[in-house]
């Protein structure tokens, strides 16, 4: 783990991050491919292109010797002024993948961290997800984290 660096994505990681956003979405259209297309992903190169441009949504990788091992894209939220949410900061986590030929070596552990590092350094309340039921397997990984439920998202099939 010590030759793994946590960084900002840069535009020389997009071929990387694609292959990855291919896995995450395999597991999704596998487990539900009612509501995901096999052979997607989530966001095309030229969004990727936008989003490491945008500061209100960093995305985070992690740097195994030059090699994409994972990343995180993340989100700052803030609910609008006058409503009846309180008035915080939140750090939403969007995707969080490690390549599924480096699980089991703690990048994903690492990759938390440094979000929750950055969010606490950013004035954020709380490090906010979502996370499909039927994956288990990150489920999982987040509650050995710490996370707990915040809410829940149910569904009827009509």
């Amino acid at each position: 783990m010590d030759s793994i660096k946590i960084r900002r994505a840069e535009e020389r990681d997009i071929p990387a991050i694609g292959s990855l956003l291919l896995q995450v979405h395999k597991v999704h259209s596998d487990a539900r491919p009612d509501l995901f297309k096999a052979g997607e992903r989530k966001y095309r190169d030229d969004a990727l292109r936008q989003i490491l441009t945008d500061d209100s949504r960093p995305v985070f990788v992690a740097d195994g010797g030059g090699c994409v091992l994972g990343y995180a894209f993340c989100v700052h939220q803030q609910p609008p002024a006058g409503g009846s949410m309180a008035d915080v900061k939140t750090l939403y986590i969007d995707d969080l993948c490690v390549d599924e030929a480096a699980r089991g070596g703690h990048i994903g552990r690492l990759l938390y961290r440094h979000v929750l590092d950055y969010a606490k350094k950013s004035g954020c309340y709380n490090v906010t997800l979502n996370v499909w039921a039927a994956n288990t397997g990150a489920l999982r990984f987040y509650e050995k984290l710490g996370l707990k439920p915040q809410k829940i998202g149910m569904e009827t099939i009509l």
